[in-house]
């Protein structure tokens, strides 16, 4: 076993309800968690210390060292397993760092899968083991439809049609903190208790329509350039919902076929070159994301 090689898909908050916010300062969330089908790549290769490359077309600026949510995933499942040995890791950048789409924890999920293969760890530990790497990182492991609630340690699969989307990212940073910090009630409704059996995209889309992301009023307050791309993507053909995901600033727009959303994103390629834009059906990526030897 020379190499394994992995993917980290892109974790897209459907909706993202802010509940409550707990003495420490933790804030209580309620929100559906989907996966796209674009990402990012890594490797894993036997060595025998931790180490860490980055390359890719979104590399620029992404640490190499022990502050890269990789290594520190790398670390932490070392020593609760007491493994001695290292790995060489390889991450290839394609998604656009602190943008709302997870792809730091996602990367730091994909490590976790990759590692366990290479050192033979069969199960993983529980995703809640890997809290103290951030909320985002238990919810990546198993990139499946998912309610996550609590601080992110509450997970549920849920079943949600496949949703065909397009992703945009305006080439803008938004701080988490800075966010959270400008919400103005960080005590909000959930989604309702139960989520109805959708029969298909549409029917689901017009569901999350009347749900929320709390986060997006205060990351518009940051970014107003958010308001205006929401307002583009409202605006395109065949699409149902715009909305925001996570604490930004990549948006997605909703459609009911592959082919309405890949013509969304041709569309916004060419009046955009200069944008992060994707395109694909959000889902369940286990099988995409299932770690594969290379000789």
């Amino acid at each position: 076993m020379s190499r394994i090689e992995g993917f980290a898909p892109a974790k897209i908050n459907l909706t993202l309800h802010v509940t409550g916010q707990r003495a420490d300062g933790y804030h209580l969330l309620d929100s559906l968690v989907t996966f796209a089908p674009v990402g990012d790549r890594l490797s894993v290769a036997p060595a025998d210390e931790l180490s860490l490359g980055v390359t890719g077309p979104e590399a620029a600026g992404v640490p190499e060292d022990g502050s890269n949510l990789v290594l520190r995933a790398a670390r932490l499942l070392a020593e609760k397993q007491d493994i001695r040995r290292g790995a060489r890791i390889t991450l290839e950048k394609c998604l656009p760092a602190a943008s709302g789409i997870g792809g730091g924890s996602s990367d730091a999920a994909a490590a976790l899968r990759l590692l366990a293969r290479l050192w033979g760890l069969d199960p993983l530990p529980p995703p809640q083991s890997f809290a103290p790497l951030g909320a985002d990182v238990p919810m990546c492991l198993a990139p499946v439809p998912q309610r996550v609630g609590g601080i992110g340690e509450e997970l549920r699969p849920v079943t949600l049609p496949p949703l065909p989307a397009l992703l945009v990212n305006p080439r803008i940073e938004v701080a988490t903190p800075a966010v959270f910090r400008a919400l103005a009630s960080k005590t909000n409704p959930p989604m309702p208790d139960s989520l109805p059996a959708f029969a298909g995209a549409g029917e689901c889309i017009d569901w999350l329509a009347a749900q929320r992301n709390d986060l997006q009023a205060p990351a518009i307050a940051l970014a107003p350039v958010i308001a205006e791309l929401l307002a583009r993507l409202g605006a395109l053909p065949g699409c149902r919902l715009a909305r925001m995901s996570g604490s930004g600033a990549t948006c997605f727009a909703l459609f009911e076929t592959p082919v309405a959303a890949e013509a969304a994103a041709e569309r916004f390629r060419a009046t955009y070159p200069g944008w992060w834009i994707a395109s694909g059906t959000l889902g369940d990526q286990t099988q995409k994301a299932q770690p594969a030897s290379r000789a």
